[in-house]
């Protein structure tokens, strides 16, 4: 944290130059909104409430598929932040370094939303479930002892993106009050869209012959299967930074699979598949199918541009939920 605070007083001076520029309350069309989001998910949903509003300059920090647990600040990132009229981050551990950044904005006026914070009780403690490695030098003694950590995937919940998605907008209508109609509406078209997703995975759920899910990896959709009612076993928690699992952990899932009689084993989209593949080598069957599901914690601005957004990746993962719960 010093070192950042070091970095941060360093450029203040060349962030100033660049003050001028910000576009808090903007009450026209040719005064410029910035508006900076840390992760994908946020940047999709503020392109939807901002559509056809001019002079928007949205940016992404994470968009070279670096995902939130590792990322580090550029100081040109500090830089954008300090003079930016919107900021909106997740706020959990990994977001520790943006505490120093907002003691330090120029622009004074700027809004800033931390997406735990907007979630407030709803948000959970990463659990420890039966099966589950310890962290790298960790016991489990030491785990209780420690603070409690968050789960920071809340953006895997379709009815958090919704509260989220309104939570942004009011905000927006009070930034920008000229444009305020446009953001009520795109934001009311685009909770609709959530809506109707929503009721496709409680329908997915509702209709499946299986209610459990089993990760040979991190597991980073806890949000997710609590909104349906779905239970899970997993090799690592969501936040996790372990890639290589025990023979414990490996065996106590290959019998769960066993046990419960489970066709498939998941794994998310960054990794290369090892531990789901070791799972299903030690089960009796040795044939379940080993599906993806994306945490769209690794999506890149150039996916973006070409296409990708919030809604595909999410109705993606149902394809996947509904292969996994067969």
């Amino acid at each position: 944290m010093r070192k950042l605070t070091a970095i941060i007083l360093s450029i203040l001076t060349v962030c100033a130059v660049f003050a001028g520029c910000s576009g808090t309350g903007t009450d026209s069309d040719s005064k410029k909104l910035n508006i900076i989001t840390t992760i994908f998910p946020v940047y999709d949903w503020v392109k939807e409430i901002v559509s056809g509003r001019e002079n928007v300059n949205l940016t992404m920090l994470m968009d070279n598929g670096v995902d939130l647990h590792s990322f580090q600040p550029t100081t040109e990132d500090i830089m954008k932040i300090s003079t930016c009229d919107m900021f909106i981050y997740v706020g959990g551990e990994s977001d520790k370094w943006v505490d120093g950044a907002l003691r330090e904005v120029i622009n004074k006026k700027m809004t800033s939303i931390n997406l735990l914070d907007v979630l407030g009780d709803s948000v959970k403690e990463e659990e420890v479930k039966e099966g589950m490695e310890a962290e790298h030098g960790q016991d489990k003694k030491q785990e209780q002892e420690e603070e409690p950590e968050y789960d920071e995937h809340v953006w895997l919940s379709v009815k958090n993106a919704k509260v989220l998605c309104n939570k942004i907008s009011e905000e927006l209508c009070k930034t920008d009050s000229a444009h305020k109609e446009t953001y009520k509406k795109n934001t009311k078209a685009y909770t609709e869209k959530l809506d109707s997703l929503d009721k496709d995975y409680a329908s997915a759920v509702k209709n499946a012959d299986v209610k459990t899910l089993l990760f040979g990896d991190r597991f980073p959709f806890r949000y997710l299967t609590e909104d349906y009612g779905l239970d899970y076993y997993a090799a690592f928690v969501g936040c996790s930074a372990e890639s290589e699992a025990s023979f414990e952990t490996v065996v106590f899932l290959a019998k769960k699979v066993d046990e419960l009689g489970l066709k498939s084993i998941c794994k998310i989209e960054s990794s290369d598949g090892k531990i789901a593949k070791t799972i299903k080598d030690n089960t009796k069957s040795k044939n379940q199918k080993l599906v993806t599901f994306d945490s769209l914690q690794s999506t890149t601005g150039k996916q973006a541009e070409n296409g990708t957004t919030y809604l595909s990746v999410m109705r993606k993962n149902l394809e996947s939920l509904k292969t996994a719960l067969k």
